[in-house]
């Protein structure tokens, strides 16, 4: 059986991608095929696209039919300011609604689907949500929805965004909510697509977003997360104790978490359930099976 084709977008410029990996992170994109390789071994292959890169030599509508999923990565883009780096992504995937390839966005990816599907996303009000993302409720429509199969209704979650979703695209449903952003997961028709996405970052392990914290020093402290460099540093210091020590007892009480954070199948189980119910079936229809 073949393996499924998946095509990684990459949210971020070289600028940013350069940022992430200074301070100990990763190529979003790269670490991102990494983990679709995990999930389903010998099933998954991925290959990667800059859009936001000048020049980049991007698939058109019967390149992106070879596919079998795509995905798009974060970024730390405000799409809302535009350009051509935004407008590139915008258009690689109103190409990509031309066709019957199913898209997960997560977080920049989300709201790329979002605005690329006629809806709106903006600076959230209430401030930047980082770390873990607090209380998101599965809705009427997520609990039948097969994107949580095996999520609890209630669970936390790895994000880090400042803005969010503000008006929905025509026929999106709503998925899952929290208080700091109503929007924290969609399911978008478009075109002739299915699109699932969530603001979070089911993606990530710990040790990124430890990275995350670094490169966003100091302005956690000055947007009032940490009452100084000293406290934020003893966070970053917890999630990478984390990665080396994921069963630690006292760390996940300290921070409020349990196993949908913790557990790397739970935490991971939204991108799971995408290649099982939207990847491999597709893959199946066109006889590749």
């Amino acid at each position: 059986m073949p393996a499924a084709r998946l095509l990684v977008v990459e949210g971020n410029t070289a600028e940013a991608r350069a940022r992430q990996v200074a301070v100990g992170g990763q190529v979003a994109s790269e670490g991102y095929a990494q983990l679709l390789r995990e999930l389903f071994p010998g099933d998954v292959m991925a290959d990667i696209c800059y859009p936001a890169d000048a020049g980049a030599n991007l698939p058109d509508a019967a390149g992106l039919e070879g596919y079998d999923g795509i995905a798009v990565t974060g970024s730390s883009l405000n799409i809302y300011n535009g350009g051509p780096e935004i407008r590139q992504q915008i258009e690689l995937i109103r190409t990509a609604f031309t066709t019957q390839v199913p898209i997960f966005g997560s977080c920049w990816g989300l709201q790329l689907l979002t605005v690329a599907a006629g809806g709106q996303v903006r600076r959230n009000p209430r401030g930047r949500e980082v770390g873990f993302g607090r209380r998101i409720r599965v809705t009427e429509a997520g609990a039948a929805h097969p994107l949580f199969a095996g999520k609890p209704p209630v669970f936390e979650a790895m994000t880090v965004h400042l803005d969010e979703v503000e008006t929905l695209p025509e026929g999106a449903r709503l998925l899952a909510s929290n208080d700091h952003s109503q929007v924290q997961a969609l399911e978008i028709r478009a075109g002739r697509t299915a699109c699932w996405g969530v603001q979070y970052h089911p993606e990530y392990p710990f040790r990124e977003m430890a990275a995350i914290f670094r490169r966003l020093q100091p302005s956690l402290v000055a947007e009032g997360f940490f009452a100084d460099e000293d406290e934020e540093a003893s966070f970053i210091a917890d999630l990478e104790h984390f990665e080396r020590e994921p069963g630690n007892a006292s760390l996940a009480w300290r921070h409020g978490i349990d196993g949908t954070v913790i557990n790397k199948t739970q935490r991971t189980r939204e991108l799971a359930n995408w290649i099982a119910h939207q990847v491999l079936p597709i893959r199946s229809r066109r006889g590749r099976s």
